[in-house]
């Protein structure tokens, strides 16, 4: 299993640096990728894009 940590770097929409850190995993088997996933924060990634409002009240309460 290889897992690497990084970040989606962006423009917020006030023009500031914003970056969301995502996990990406890898499993293989042999020379073979056998699965992929990646993972990312949906909370964090609406509101570092300026966009609160897309996610589910319940979401927002924290």
């Amino acid at each position: 299993m290889i897992v690497a940590e990084s970040g989606h770097a962006f423009a917020s929409p006030d023009g500031s640096a914003a970056k969301v850190p995502y996990v990406f995993v890898m499993r293989a088997r042999g020379s073979r990728i056998i699965e992929s996933r990646d993972h990312i924060h949906p909370v964090r990634t609406c509101t570092a894009r300026g966009h609160p409002d897309q996610l589910p009240a319940a979401l927002r309460k924290g």
